[in-house]
């Protein structure tokens, strides 16, 4: 399990390179279901993973000049405040991991959702901002209120659950920001750098972390982000997006089955998702 664990990992990074954002969501369900570790810790952990493959993704965005430093000082500035409290509030006894593995389910078919309906668009529909077509375009007066605010609650899911957001986060930066395209996605992923940090923090001495699985889980989706942005230049990223956003789907779908007792009561739903942990380590 330990080595099926890592190759899902490195399969984290792969799916990365390749289209660019969605594969950091499996690394919750992967060290719960595969590597046994509870959801608050899994969640604390992730954070780690997504901030240093976003870090490593960064590293050429950067080199050709498309981070925006002073947009995600601003913006950054208000996802590290709504991360940090969104880890607080998972501290909170109210919060169990239950319902934090409801919420990434649900955050996890809004993903999906958007994979599979911009991949869906056929070629002459596609514009230079596809990313941006299934995005309510703003009507405000102050875009940059709208910007922090959504920073803010970006921040607080991505402390709550470990979604790091980068699906809400580039279009808010092009169509709220006014950012070139490629500069919101280089900029996007400093902001999950951030993001990753600020949340971390908040779990950190509230969570038991087992630091080794941590790193050595680092290391291979690391690795892999590097193969996947090679394999990226032979791979239709199109269709990859749509059998990805499937997939997440059928995670998501699985998720929900195993937690389907969860509004019970909140004893009963621990017993039940423990029941359903040791079943799925067993299988």
């Amino acid at each position: 399990m330990w080595i099926l664990g890592h190759i899902l990992a490195a399969g984290i990074g792969v799916s990365l390179g390749l289209i660019g954002g969605g594969g950091s969501v499996l690394a919750v369900p992967i060290l719960i279901y595969v590597m046994g570790i509870s959801p608050k810790p899994a969640i604390a952990m992730t954070l780690v993973i997504v901030g240093t493959t976003s870090l490593i993704g960064m590293i050429p965005h950067w080199q050709q000049g498309n981070v925006n430093l002073q947009k995600a000082a601003i913006f950054g500035s208000a996802t590290m405040l709504g991360a940090f409290i969104g880890a607080k509030i998972a501290s909170l006894p109210v919060i169990t991991g239950v319902i934090q593995l409801i919420l990434f389910a649900a955050m996890m078919i809004v993903a999906a959702g958007f994979m599979i309906m911009k991949s869906s668009k056929s070629t002459k529909q596609i514009s230079r901002h596809q990313d941006l077509e299934l995005y309510p375009q703003p009507v405000c007066k102050y875009c940059w209120l709208w910007l922090l605010t959504e920073g803010f609650l970006v921040g607080i899911l991505t402390g709550l659950v470990g979604v790091g957001g980068g699906f809400a986060i580039v279009p808010a930066l092009v169509l709220l920001g006014k950012t070139p395209m490629k500069e919101a996605i280089g900029t996007s992923l400093l902001i999950l750098v951030c993001n990753s940090v600020a949340g971390f923090l908040g779990y950190l001495g509230q969570v038991p972390l087992d630091w080794q699985l941590m790193g050595s889980f680092t290391v291979a989706a690391s690795l892999g982000v590097i193969s996947g942005s090679y394999l990226a230049k032979y791979v239709d990223a199109k269709q990859l997006q749509k059998s990805f956003g499937y997939f997440l789907l059928a995670v998501a779908a699985f998720i929900l089955f195993q937690n389907r007792n969860a509004f019970s009561t909140p004893r009963q739903a621990e017993i039940d998702h423990k029941v359903n942990l040791a079943m799925s380590k067993n299988f």
